[in-house]
């Protein structure tokens, strides 16, 4: 074997491995939105860029029963170049976020308070200051029918300068560098949208809302949150 034939197998070797990685993390995450009750059945969907692939949960497919073997991936066109499962049928949503912004991973949830919020109102009220993490008040893409050209347009709008956002009657897109990222913003988007419905089912008093510079204020802070390396 040549200098040049051994690099090109482990450079195979090294990308085999990462999709394997990035599947099991997939797997793992879809699992987590139907056990934390964002999704039911088979409903939503997870994706995670690996280079130029796009690994994506199966359409139709119960997430405990998908294995290792089961690895769905397309390309940025959206070819199907790994696995014999159906992509989901959300796969024109998912490809959207890809060519369009720096997204590592998209998570795409049925998470019923987010649904009903995306029912009521055209951008979820500032009713807490982790707004910031979105880029400001989370908006709610108009409804299209699922699996459609005009949903991902939608989508694609309502996320401008934001991370996550709502679609009518449908349910909630995040995205993030991670696939951590993107489904914490999901449960974080599901959290703001139950504490904005309870407070307004208060008879006789409406929500305190905060200011946009008062979420910018906040988000300026939330950007030395955390562990420093």
């Amino acid at each position: 074997m040549t200098d040049h034939q051994r690099q090109d197998a482990t450079e195979s070797d090294q990308r085999r491995d990462a999709v394997a990685r990035a599947w099991r993390d997939l797997v793992a995450t879809a699992r987590r939105t139907a056990a934390e009750g964002l999704v039911v059945g088979t409903s939503g969907n997870v994706s995670v860029r690996v280079g130029e692939l796009v690994l994506v949960t199966p359409s139709g497919v119960p997430y405990d029963r998908l294995t290792a073997e089961d690895t769905v991936a397309v390309d940025l066109e959206g070819r199907q170049v790994l696995g014999d499962l159906v992509p989901t049928s959300e796969l024109p949503l998912h490809l959207a976020v890809y060519r369009n912004t720096s997204a590592a991973a998209v998570v795409h949830t049925h998470a019923v308070h987010a649904t009903a919020v995306s029912t009521l109102v055209p951008e979820l009220p500032l009713i807490h200051y982790m707004a910031a993490a979105f880029g400001g008040p989370v908006r709610v893409a108009p409804y299209a029918l699922y699996g459609t050209d005009e949903l991902a347009a939608n989508m694609l709008r309502a996320l401008r300068d934001r991370t996550a956002c709502l679609l009518q009657n449908h349910g909630t897109v995040s995205y993030g560098d991670t696939l951590a990222k993107a489904y914490d913003d999901t449960a974080q988007l599901e959290w703001m949208s139950r504490l904005w419905l309870v407070a307004g089912a208060v008879p006789g008093h409406t929500p305190a809302l905060l200011s946009p510079a008062q979420v910018r204020e906040a988000g300026d802070k939330l950007r030395g949150y955390g562990q420093r390396p």
